[in-house]
């Protein structure tokens, strides 16, 4: 049975009891996630159980002075826990170890807690048994190698930032592996032989433009599937012609901006498609229309904010928010923070859910973009609830700490970018001369 603290204070910023309904004016109008006449089962349901936890979060606000706080230590304690053992029903995750590595080292970034030397060159050393001859990260030692525990290989490695773990990475072979998922719509399977997904295309941008083995021949033509991908209703699907989702959504916009190619996304249909995935009620995001809130889209709908301000701020800096993003800060950490962590550490997707370190990385990481607003001129705190529940800023693009991706980026960039042999074959053959995006 999940668990939850239970805080005896609320402030003003804090949601008003169920029973008097809750508002958050967003920077654009809100519609019902789901008809109100006639409300699903499960939203009722799930209203009902956030309903009952912010009530009793009231309930004793009225005797205490105390306001929310993250209960650090727990989840510290817990994903520390994780990183040394894991129950024996996590063995169906076998294939995706490189994950929870980064899930777990990303999330103790974000509370500030940093591995010791000895975790960090276990971790090092346990990616390099992953990656394989051939380029590219498997799932765990001696498998095949597929872009998606890539990423979060890559990822964690730039998080704990030392020469060794920016040296783990083979650049040359890793930059041939990229080459061999390249389709001819210029898409990427995710392995080979494997299926093609918008995921696909943004593990392979993030981990090349991190690791500085980007190429124009390796993406030319990729913004222009990205976009085919953009539905009618202003988000993007994992393929084209399927319905907008969070994760796919973030993940086509975040490609295209790392390609420098956003001027061809329909801005205005998917910020109002964005702010219209956050409940009203809940406070927390759905992953696509008419779907129940989840833990894990405060980061993959609520990162797309700082993405869409940047790009935005390019063409009518004027009208835009100098200090807050375009959807309720405030509302997403308090049903973060209300009905989103563990008593036994770890936060979880909704109430009644138990925690797990996917819900707990993403959860910590849309917390961050809420209390964080930052530009290149401006940083703005919004912190709901006591100080100390601030969180390490992240990098809205890569999701890593600001700073590992800064320095990961300057270590980088002064190394030569690769000459691949399969880039050499494939411009040699001519299946690179595609047009080039107009910028």
């Amino acid at each position: 049975m999940a668990a939850f603290p239970l805080y005896p204070q609320w402030s003003s910023r804090c949601c008003p009891p169920p029973s008097q309904g809750r508002h958050h004016p967003p920077a654009l109008p809100l519609l019902p996630s789901l008809p109100q006449d006639r409300p699903h089962p499960l939203l009722a349901k799930v209203e009902k159980s956030v309903g009952a936890m912010l009530n009793c979060f009231l309930s004793l606000g009225k005797h205490e002075s105390k306001q929310p706080v993250l209960e650090r230590e727990s989840h510290i304690a817990y994903l520390r826990r994780g990183l040394k053992h894991l129950p024996e029903g996590f063995v169906s995750l076998d294939a995706s170890r490189p994950w929870l590595v980064y899930w777990a080292v990303h999330a103790l970034e974000i509370l500030d807690a940093r591995l010791t030397d000895a975790e960090a060159s276990a971790v090092v050393d346990f990616l390099k048994h992953c990656q394989n001859p051939s380029g590219g990260f498997g799932g765990g030692p001696g498998q095949y190698s597929h872009l998606a525990p890539t990423y979060a290989a890559v990822n964690a490695l730039v998080i704990i930032g030392t020469k060794d773990a920016y040296d783990a990475i083979n650049r040359d072979t890793l930059q041939d592996f990229l080459w061999s998922l390249r389709t001819e719509e210029a898409s990427f399977r995710m392995h080979e032989g494997g299926e093609v997904d918008i995921r696909g295309v943004y593990c392979a941008v993030s981990v090349a433009r991190l690791t500085n083995v980007s190429t124009e021949g390796l993406f030319a033509n990729t913004p222009h599937w990205i976009m085919r991908c953009q539905s009618y209703e202003g988000g993007f699907s994992g393929t084209p012609g399927m319905e907008a989702h969070g994760g796919y959504t973030f993940c086509g916009l975040a490609a295209l901006t790392l390609l420098h190619a956003h001027h061809l996304c329909d801005t205005p249909s998917l910020l109002r498609w964005a702010v219209n995935r956050q409940m009203r009620f809940e406070g927390g995001f759905q992953g696509r229309t008419n779907k129940l809130v989840d833990g894990c889209y405060s980061f993959w709908q609520g990162g797309l904010f700082p993405i869409l301000h940047t790009l935005l701020a390019q063409e009518d800096a004027q009208n835009l928010s100098a200090e807050h993003w375009m959807f309720s800060q405030e509302a997403l950490q308090e049903y973060l923070l209300i009905c989103c962590q563990h008593s036994r550490g770890g936060l979880i997707d909704k109430p009644g859910k138990g925690p797990d370190f996917y819900h707990t990385c993403y959860t910590l990481s849309g917390m961050s973009v809420a209390q964080h607003f930052t530009t290149t001129a401006i940083h703005k705190k919004c912190i709901v609830g006591h100080p100390s529940n601030e969180l390490v800023p992240v990098h809205a693009l890569y999701n890593v700490g600001v700073e590992a991706a800064v320095m990961a980026s300057q270590y980088f960039n002064n190394l030569p970018v690769p000459q691949s042999r399969s880039r050499k074959a494939a411009e040699d053959s001519g299946c690179c001369q595609q047009e080039k995006v107009q910028t």
